[in-house]
């Protein structure tokens, strides 16, 4: 499997979950509320980013410090169709287990929180975290033999 398949799959399946939540979803264009700073992604999404966004990398100014270098002046992404996993699921119920504390958590971004109670949605209605992070960790593992990752900022040169 390959970064873009691993983000076809994630799409489709963001897709379904925004139409059956599209009642309570204010993520619309201009919304950056999640486009924070700090944010990394692995190397293989990092180099996807670069191989298609290399003009705005080379010559383009990052959005100041305190949000996302790719936020552009409107508030937009500017590397939208190129954007990680972490950003393609933003806004949705997600849930994940902590199989330590035998646990099941659940967020959802504070604009997004009127409507049914996430604690109540069946599983399949949220976003379940760690398969596509196992995926991408299996895919760079197998690319460069190591875990690390890359923070969006640093992707700028200069």
């Amino acid at each position: 499997m390959t970064v873009d398949q691993i983000h076809e799959a994630v799409d489709a399946r963001a897709a379904r979950l925004a139409a059956r939540h599209r009642e309570r979803l204010v993520c619309r264009s201009g919304c950056f509320d999640c486009c924070v700073d700090d944010v990394t992604v692995f190397e293989i999404e990092a180099e996807k980013i670069r191989n298609g966004a290399a003009e705005l990398l080379a010559n383009g100014t990052p959005h100041a410090a305190g949000r996302c270098a790719f936020l552009g002046e409107a508030g937009e992404c500017r590397v939208y169709a190129l954007r990680p996993y972490v950003c393609r699921t933003q806004g949705l119920p997600l849930r994940w287990i902590d199989d330590d504390a035998e646990a099941e958590y659940r967020d959802i971004c504070a604009l997004n929180e009127e409507g049914e109670a996430i604690e109540s949605l069946a599983a399949e209605d949220c976003w379940t975290l760690g398969e596509t992070e196992e995926q991408l960790a299996r895919l760079q593992l197998a690319s460069t033999g190591d875990l690390r990752r890359v923070r969006l900022r640093d992707l700028f040169r200069g």
